[in-house]
């Protein structure tokens, strides 16, 4: 591959340090340039492909970085373009459905500390120098490295300056030997009561008009569960219903995308919906039928079923999704740091940029930064 050169506008360059950044402003002609790679689950191919179909009212911004030398691709990071408050910012293709963000990474990349930073500085010269005038750049919810690779735009930043985190389950090859080190959440005993009900079932869904069927009626679960907690829920509107069931058309079939249910005569008791590659797996959502259930934990045990069953196909991590709900806790989930990015492309976005950077500090101290949000009437975002 041969990255477009100054002259040509529609995919400006930098040249920082002998990299290379080339503008691509369609998804699927970027998709090509690295079709193999290191990435997480969320920037499988399947994932990003339904993300920007169905969030098309912004702008795709894709930065695919490679050697000026040789031309040689070296990564590939995702973005979108927007305006708020009249700040045009660029970040991750995102809106807050991932549960982490990272470029993908060419199989062969080797980077050093060097490279690294000659990466992110490379980007954040190429953004500045596009006709389109950006201002902000906002990288979010960064893990520090992509399948073994460290994560080159993590330099940007600080590492674990996010205010999430991931949670990491590490499993053996003994399944039951994870069982006994959770026996106090006492799983067994809420699969024997769930047990009980005529009919009961644990399913994966195998087909994508079942795991639709299931989506359904988990958007229905999670929004009563929301509007009891007084929460506002937005994962069944028309963009979001749309996205997840692009997943789960492409992915089902090659076991990307994973639906689950506990399900007896009474209908379906409990949903999970997670994605998987390889070895990894990260759940995204779960619902449950209501506290009339709650004898049997079904919340708990679709998650706990769901690892079960992927555990005896070869999954080994069990990323729990960012938050830091107690039951994560429980399952014996490890936090994994996450790190956040904030650079001014303009003296426009400065102000915005110091806030997000004075924001990350504060998360250092947990006490200085409860009584600021106090003072603020609000939680620092």
């Amino acid at each position: 591959m041969t990255c477009l050169g100054v002259e040509q506008l529609e995919g400006l360059a930098s040249t920082t340090s002998g990299i290379a950044i080339d503008i691509v402003r369609d998804w699927r002609q970027a998709a090509s340039r690295l079709s193999a790679g290191h990435r997480t689950v969320f920037q499988h191919g399947y994932w990003l492909e339904a993300w920007y179909q169905a969030f098309d009212d912004v702008a795709p911004l894709i930065a695919v970085i490679c050697d000026a030398a040789t031309g040689k691709d070296i990564a590939m990071v995702p973005m979108i373009s927007h305006a708020r408050r009249g700040i045009r910012i660029v970040e991750f293709a995102d809106l807050g459905v991932a549960d982490n963000n990272a470029p993908i990474m060419a199989p062969d990349a080797a980077l050093d500390a060097a490279a690294a930073n000659a990466i992110g500085m490379a980007l954040v010269e190429a953004l500045r120098a596009l006709p389109d005038r950006f201002d902000l750049l906002r990288l979010r919810k960064m893990p520090a490295q992509v399948g073994g690779k460290p994560n080159p735009l993590v330099s940007l930043g600080r590492i674990g300056s996010c205010s999430l985190n991931g949670n990491l389950v590490l499993m053996g090859d003994t399944y039951e030997a994870y069982q006994a080190s959770i026996k106090r959440m006492q799983m067994p005993r809420c699969w024997r009561v769930f047990n009980r009900h005529q009919g009961a079932r644990f399913e994966i869904a195998t087909d994508v008009a079942r795991a639709r069927e299931l989506l359904d009626v988990m958007d229905v679960q999670q929004q009563a569960r929301m509007r009891k907690l007084g929460s506002p829920f937005v994962l069944n509107d028309e963009t979001h219903a749309r996205f997840y069931r692009e997943v789960v058309r492409q992915g089902l079939g090659d076991g990307y995308a994973v639906v689950s249910a506990l399900v007896c005569d009474e209908g379906v008791i409990g949903t999970s919906f997670g994605v998987r590659q390889g070895a990894t797996y990260c759940l995204l959502r779960i619902s449950h039928a209501g506290d009339s259930w709650s004898s049997c934990s079904p919340g708990l045990l679709i998650i706990e079923r769901t690892m079960a069953a992927l555990h005896a196909k070869g999954v080994r991590r069990f990323d729990l999704s960012i938050g830091n709900q107690d039951y994560k806790r429980r399952f014996g989930a490890e936090r994994v740091p996450l790190t956040d990015v904030s650079v001014a492309l303009s003296w426009r976005g400065l102000p915005f940029a110091w806030r997000d950077h004075a924001a990350q500090g504060l998360r250092r101290y947990p006490a200085a930064a409860a009584l600021a949000a106090r003072a603020m009437g609000k939680g620092i975002r």
